[in-house]
Order: structure tokens, then sequence, then C-alpha cells
């Protein structure tokens, strides 16, 4: 077997076990296995040179696209004609058996999914480009961010024009589980998620928020499909997702049944849905219905009533995060919305309470859909008594004085706020901060439970009998602990910058300050405008840093750490080479022999800096294997490339 044919015997695996495991859910091989043989596809594709366009490696690798071009849809995108009652799918039904002059006609009947829309064109059995419906004329081109969505086939059996459309969604599951990691900013509803990802210049947002899609339709001039069903059938034979939510019908009566069906199940799917299409089933029917300016006749969709009610606003709380956002939630008079009681909605902002007018005592209209984060839409005062509802001053949890960064408010005092505290805490001494063994998450629980620990110094003052009161603790358990808090005593500088939690500041950012500043003092005076005018770090990180150590509660923390016995340990500036003196790295990939850290590291040690992006000031970029979108950026601007074979000989005359 040549290469060649290795490697497309290679992309059809691939491609086979990914439809089984990403459209079917139905895995063929482990995990492994299937990394195993994308290894081997990528390093022939290497070593030949020969990229397939349907090769499963083509989905991979973020881009920051520059804008969006247009595309121009060869058949036209029709929105649906609309209704919310029954009476208007009989008149639907009377009217296209009256235009077609029959007594019975077949319909199918699908889910109306709640998402972004979308057409993927295939030529020649290939997938060409992507795109949103626009105006149904001319939409945007997302072939990118399609590529990088899992169960889309780059090709299929037929070589005539394709235009396959479907609706783009983020499962619900991902929208909850994001939402539960309390991130900078809550995704309000999943439609709104999905719609922000496909129209996104960074595609790498569609893989964190696991864009996925449905197909049900297709437009081609092609004649091997008659019916409805026979484009179910040649999508799902060519391996896109199809709902198997739909249903032939022989009659309106039926149609009604499965649509009171398919709400019936709306909260039990994993996805938005906001109704149910009719269609009918045969194509040379809908010839001859055709289409009016706006709508094809030969269709219409369902609206599900929506799941709105009033209530009123009867107090608001304010509660801090993880991240030290703090972020108000309407407490309501509880209602029941499609069987489920609120007592609660999000409020986003205050700018958001302000724009809306919501007050205590409105009564504000609550939507609930699937998300499962009840949203106010709006809010009426003309009920009796309102009180307006004051921005707070002050930490809820800890009463420490907020700042306002924008449209949100956060409380600075990320040592011992206590909503903050358990995952402070935590990364407080992780392997790449403090590196206290032993104290894991659960253990840091009990230790705040049992024994109130409120602040990172408090690790310092516990004694073996607090730790003999802890569930699973013994002498040798108790001892290696004990050692370890004693160990972590003396810390390199990097780490205990680190340490602190300072937002924005993370390992990279603590390792340039920990070689750019010869004490910690130094770096605790730094205006504002000194920590902006250094390289990679940014007004707003700046801010960060220079608003953290105005904080009169952090630094009597702080204090607390160097009182009770913790060091710094600062980096021998004598063991410094010049040899990378104004060079400029970024490195891509993994590396066999080192760790990416480690390479920074040795770079920093020898005064060079290293950077997250390539430009056109980078001097040299370190590339391992899978190096993603940096290394064609570096090939584009003709930058200097190490690969891991070179590794060593770049190595070899610097300080390690």
């Amino acid at each position: 077997m040549t290469k060649i044919e290795e490697i497309k015997s290679l992309i059809e695996k691939l491609n086979t076990w990914s439809y089984h495991y990403y459209t079917l859910d139905d895995p063929m091989v482990s995990d492994s296995e299937y990394d195993r043989n994308y290894e081997k596809l990528e390093k022939l594709e290497a070593e030949t040179g020969i990229i397939f366009s349907n090769s499963p490696t083509q989905r991979v690798g973020d881009l920051i696209l520059t804008k969006f071009e247009k595309h121009k849809h060869v058949f036209r995108l029709y929105s649906l004609d609309k209704s919310q009652n029954y009476e208007g799918l009989y008149d639907f039904d009377n009217r296209i058996k009256n235009l077609l002059s029959v007594k019975d006609l077949d319909y199918v009947v699908e889910l109306k999914f709640d998402g972004l829309t979308i057409a993927l064109t295939y030529e020649d059995g290939i997938f060409k480009s992507a795109a949103t419906r626009g105006n149904g004329f001319i939409g945007e081109n997302i072939s990118e961010q399609v590529k990088r969505m899992k169960n889309i086939p780059f090709q299929i059996n037929e070589k005539n024009f394709f235009e396959i459309v479907g609706e783009a969604y983020m499962p619900l599951s991902t929208f909850n589980y994001l939402n539960s990691l309390d991130d900078e900013d809550i995704l309000k509803n999943a439609r709104n998620a999905a719609a922000g990802a496909i129209r996104n210049l960074d595609t790498s947002v569609i893989t964190k928020r696991n864009i996925s899609a449905y197909f049900y339709n297709i437009n081609t001039n092609w004649q091997g499909i008659r019916k409805d069903t026979d484009a179910k059938k040649f999508l799902e034979e060519n391996g896109f997702p199809v709902n198997q939510n739909y249903f032939v019908c022989k009659n309106i009566d039926q149609v009604i049944e499965k649509v009171e069906f398919i709400e019936s199940i709306r909260n039990d799917l994993n996805f938005l849905i906001d109704g149910a299409v009719i269609k009918v089933n045969d194509l040379s029917y809908r010839e001859k219905l055709g289409y009016t300016n706006k709508f094809p006749r030969w269709a219409i969709a369902y609206k599900f009533e929506a799941e709105e009610r009033y209530t009123k606003l009867i107090d608001v709380v304010w509660n801090v995060g993880r991240t030290s956002k703090v972020t108000p939630s309407a407490i309501l008079e509880p209602i029941e919305i499609d069987g489920v009681t609120i007592s609660r909605a999000t409020l986003n902002n205050y700018n958001f309470i302000a724009s809306k007018d919501i007050r205590i005592n409105s009564e504000v209209l609550v939507r609930r859909s699937n998300d499962v984060i009840p949203e106010i839409l709006s809010a009426d005062n003309s009920y009796g008594d309102t009180f307006e509802i004051k921005k707070p001053e002050y930490c809820p949890a800890c009463h420490t004085k907020l700042e306002e960064i924008g449209a949100h408010l956060f409380c600075n005092n990320t040592l011992s706020c206590q909503p903050q505290l358990l995952a402070r805490l935590t990364y407080f001494v992780s392997k790449n901060a403090m590196n206290i063994d032993g104290l894991s998450e659960k253990t840091i629980q009990q230790l705040i439970d049992i024994h109130d620990i409120k602040k990172i110094s408090d690790f310092y003052t516990l004694t073996r009998e607090d730790f003999e009161k802890l569930e699973g603790f013994r002498d040798k358990k108790i001892n290696n602990m004990l050692n370890a808090i004693e160990a972590s005593k003396k810390v390199p500088f990097n780490n205990f910058i680190n340490s602190l939690g300072i937002q924005n500041v993370g390992e990279k950012t603590a390792l340039d300050l920990s070689n750019h500043f010869d004490n910690f003092e130094d770096l605790k005076i730094a205006s504002e405008e000194y920590l902006a005018s250094l390289d990679d770090i940014g007004p707003i990180t700046a801010h960060n840093i220079h608003a953290y150590f105005s904080n009169s509660q952090v630094l009597e923390v702080i204090e607390d750490l160097f009182d009770l016995g913790v060091q710094i340990i600062y980096p021998d500036k004598d063991d410094k080479s010049i040899k990378l003196e104004g060079q400029n790295f970024v490195i891509t990939g993994s590396f066999t022999s080192y760790k990416r850290k480690e390479l920074e590291e040795i770079i920093i040690k020898n005064s060079g800096k290293v950077s997250s992006s390539v430009s056109k000031n980078t001097s040299y970029v370190l590339v391992g294997e899978n190096p993603g979108s940096k290394y064609d950026k570096a090939q584009e601007l003709k930058i200097p490339i190490i690969s891991e074979e070179n590794l060593e000989d770049f190595l070899k005359d610097l300080k390690l």
C-alpha cells in the first residue's frame, strides 16, 4: 500500500469512527485506538505534504478570523408561516388540499429547533462551504466554524450539487455546565449562545460551547429525492445527524397528535425547540404548491405557547461568585411555568435593572425555556408601591468595598471572602502555587467547616490536633501534611505571586513579574501606569494588580503569611544569561523531552521573552506535536521555526 492509499484508508476509517461516536453515540473503538490512528494520519500527512479536504485533521487548529465574507445562496432559504392554534393547522390543510385538488395528503411532522439555521454546500461529493441563512438570499460564510463541529461530514456519496439545511444548537447539558463554572460572563440562553458561537470570529468558541447541529432539508436539482422521508434517509446514509423525532402522518388529526407529543417531550430534550414543523411529504406536490413572497405554501410551523408568566418581584439578593463578580438575583413570588415552580430569576447586572426599571414590588414578566435559568423580560410598576433597587457598595459576604468595572461589580477581597474561599484556598495550595501536597479540595472543605478557616494564612496556624479531627487522618497522613505545610514556607517568587489569585494573573504573568521585579515590595508598590508599561502586561491586568495591592485586607493577610514564616526565594540573578536578550519566542504544540513550562523557564533564564501569540515581532517559534494555528501563522510571516528535532541544538549553549 502506498502512503497516499494509506492516508485515504485512515481517513475513511477515522471518519467512520467519528460518525459512530458523535452522531450515533455508538463508539466503535477506544479513544486510545482512535488517537493512535489519528496520530499516524498526521505523521503521513506531514511526510507527504498531502492533506485531503475530508481529512479529520482539518477540524482542529483554532483560527481568529478578521471578518465574515458574504455567501450567496444558490437556492433561496425561506422562513416559515406560523400558527399558534390548531385552527390555523386545519386552515393550512384545507388550503393546500384545495390547491392540489386532492382529498388525502401525507405530512411529515418534525421538531422546530430553536437555534441558528445553517446551510452546507457540497459539490462533487466534497464539503465546500457553510453559511448562515441571512436574509434568505445572502448569508455569512461560516465554513471555518462549521469545520470545528464534530458531527459534520466532509464528504458525501453523491457528486451533484447539494445545499444541506439544518439548525446549529448548543446542548443544554453544556450550557448548564459552563454556567455552573461561574465564568466571567453567564450565558443568558442556549439559543443566543449557539448563535454567538457561530458568529464569533474566534473559532475556538465552537469547541468550547460544544456546538452541534441537526439537519432536515436538502436543496438540489438531483432527482434521487422525491419525498421528505427520502431526504431524511439520504442525510442519515451520508453521515448527517438527523433527529429521530419526525413522523409521517396521513391526515391533519394525526399531525395534531404528533404536535402534542412533541410538546410533551419538549423539556426532556437536550436542546431547545419552540414548536413543530409540518411539511407536505411529496416533493412533486411541493413543486405545484410553490412559494409566496415569504413562505413555502407546503409547510407551516406550529409555535408552542411562550413559557412566560407575570409575578411580583419581592426582593433582590446579591451573590459573590468564585471569580469575585457580584451579581443580582430576583426573588419572586413563586409561579408555575410549564410544570416547574419558579421563585428566582437572573438579573444580569445593575445596568440591566436600571435599563428595564425593575423595582421591588414590580410586576415582572418571567420567561423560562429549557435553558433552566429563568429571565425577566420586562417590569410593570403601575400596581401599588414600588421601591428602587439599590446598587450595593459593599460585598454582601465580607463587607469589602466593591469595585465597579464596566457593567459589573467585583469584590477584591479574594483572600478571605467566604463564597470565594474554597476555590481560592484550593488554588493557593496547588502545585504551581504554594505546592502543599495532600491538601485536596475535600480536605480544605473540612477545614472550612470544622476549623472555620477564612483566609490563606490560616493554613500555617494548623496543628496536629486540628488534623486529628478530620475524617481519614491518621498519624502518618498527619505527619506528611504538617511536613508539606512546613516545606511550602520556602516558595519561589513566581509561585508566590501566582498563589495570590490576582485576577488575570496566571502562571506566565506571575513568572514575567518575578523576572522583572527584584523583590515583592517593589511589585506591591508599583503604580498602575508602570505595570501597564511592562511587556505582556496590558492595562486591565495592570489595573487588577494595582487594585489588589491597594486593598488593606489583602495586605493584612500577606503580612500574616510572612509573620507565620513564609519566605520568598528570589531567582539568582547571577545565574541568568543574556544569550537570548532581545529575542521573542512563541511555543506551540507538545514536546517529548520537555514540558512547555520548562522551555519557557529556560528562555526566560537566558533573558528571552515568551509570548502567547505570533506576530511580526516574534523571533522564533518552537514547534512540537499538534502545533495548531500558531505554526501556520509563523509560516505565513516567514518566522524561523525550531522543531523538536532541532531543539537540542537550540538548547545546547543555554543555561538550563
